[in-house]
């Protein structure tokens, strides 16, 4: 077989051992790697689990082999935006295996190497007259209960080795969600996506979640997962990919112990855009319940009452409109309220856009400039809409920050604009903004120690 394999958009190159959609390389792991070479060179073919497991794992290897390999396939599936429920490529066949559906290019397949199902006798011992009457008969049976009940924890018999090893994760980091549109316009959904999962799971508790800032740095990067962990000082590393179709958002996640490179748990959501916060809210609920935290009255709340629907149009302008603020450009400041008042004109009572607003009219003084608008009047704006956003809801972290800012700047209310700095920390501890706006207000009343710790914690 050629050792470049393709299929629609994607390449899967042998020698290199990668994978590639429309020439840009795709993060894919070693075993689930081989998981899609195998059902590729099969060609149609059904591969049943126990010839994965062989191919994937060594005999003498210690591993939970049915979670490992759904693992193993729901990452296939993620780097090539396929779904279980409506395979495109990677088809489950009931209690048999899986095989590739999708269309080789050109390209004869090669049959599988039969794997040999004869079962290994194992000989039974022959046990002497008085075996059971001695010492040796008691130690004897000590070492077959040991064994036996090692063999159940090995397969995992009703969860016993979820029992024996159930990790304590009390810090992770979500890295960038990959964006598996065919569209690399929509990079700015799956950032969007990002820092809404980050902020669901910051708000969940006794959890540390590393800022969407800092996790940033390693969107594309090729590092392997445990040594992002060691850089980020985090016990857990949440990971995935998210599309967008048309009225559909469907996000792959999945949860890896960060010091043993171990899949934990993956899944897959699909909903209709207008319940994207529901899905995040389903995401962080799951992880929280992989991890084993507790969750307070006040995070179930939280997550209740943030799983709403939203109007899907205005949900995409205001993500348009973030990602244009954060570029800190004349240009991208131009885009971003021009997003925030669609975003606006589509839902009236959207809280989000209207602290958007404000965060772009505040902008303007600094980068937009008289000539666009004088900076009275673009105070004015930006507190009139910083004002609106805190009537439509006081529980955003971005609300009261915006309002902080205006306070700070504009109304010199000091005391009035840290208590909202302070109120927006609480809300999403992982809000770089608060921090960043907070920092500034420190060090302008000389608290430059404080200020400098906000400005760490910014980034």
């Amino acid at each position: 077989m050629s050792q470049l394999i393709q299929f629609d958009a994607f390449e899967v190159d042998l020698r290199a051992g990668e994978l590639r959609k429309h020439g840009i390389k795709i993060r894919l792991q070693q075993q689930p790697f081989l998981i899609l070479q195998t059902l590729l060179e099969t060609g149609g073919q059904v591969v049943t689990s126990e010839e994965l497991q062989k191919k994937i794992w060594p005999e003498d290897t210690f591993v939970d082999f049915d979670h490992g390999l759904h693992a193993a396939i729901n990452k296939v599936r993620q780097a090539l935006g396929d779904a279980a429920d409506n395979p495109r490529y990677i088809e489950t066949v009931g209690r048999k295996g899986y095989r590739f559906i999708g269309h080789i290019q050109g390209e004869a397949v090669q049959e599988p190497t039969p794997i040999s199902d004869t079962a290994t006798t194992i000989p039974l011992p022959t046990h002497g007259r008085a075996l059971w009457n001695s010492w040796t008969g008691v130690l004897t049976g000590i070492v077959i209960a040991v064994a036996f009940a090692s063999t159940l924890v090995f397969f995992n018999v009703g969860g016993l080795r979820s029992w024996f090893y159930h990790p304590r994760f009390r810090s992770l980091a979500v890295l960038p969600l990959n964006n598996l549109t065919s569209d690399p316009g929509k990079d700015y959904f799956a950032d969007g996506m990002t820092e809404d999962l980050i902020t669901q799971l910051s708000k969940l508790g006794d959890l540390k979640v590393i800022s969407h800032t800092s996790v940033l740095q390693y969107k594309g990067s090729h590092k392997p997962l445990p040594q992002i962990a060691r850089e980020l000082n985090v016990d857990a590393v949440v990971e995935g990919a998210v599309q967008l179709d048309k009225d559909r958002v469907r996000i792959t996640a999945q949860l890896v112990d960060g010091s043993t490179d171990q899949h934990i748990w993956a899944e897959t959501y699909d909903r209709e855009l207008s319940n994207v916060l529901v899905l995040q809210s389903d995401v962080a609920r799951d992880i929280a319940k992989q991890i084993d935290l507790e969750l307070t009255p006040q995070a179930e709340q939280h997550l209740a009452r943030s799983a709403r629907p939203v109007n899907p149009d205005a949900y995409e302008d205001y993500l348009l409109g973030r990602y244009y603020w954060k570029k800190r450009t004349a240009n991208g400041l131009a885009q971003s309220g021009k997003y925030f008042q669609q975003a606006i004109q589509k839902d009236p009572n959207y809280a989000l856009a209207y602290s958007g607003l404000s965060d772009y009219f505040a902008f303007l003084t600094l980068i937009g400039g008289p000539e666009i608008l004088q900076p009275r009047v673009a105070m004015t704006n930006a507190k009139a809409a910083a004002v609106k956003a805190l009537q439509l809801d006081d529980s955003l972290a971005e609300t009261h920050a915006s309002m902080g800012h205006i306070l700070h700047n504009y109304d010199w209310d000091f005391q009035g604009a840290e208590r909202e700095f302070k109120r927006a920390i609480e809300l999403n501890p992982n809000y770089a903004t608060a921090h960043h706006w907070y920092s500034h207000y420190l060090m302008q009343v000389g608290r430059t120690e404080e200020s400098l710790n906000e400005a760490r914690r910014a980034v």
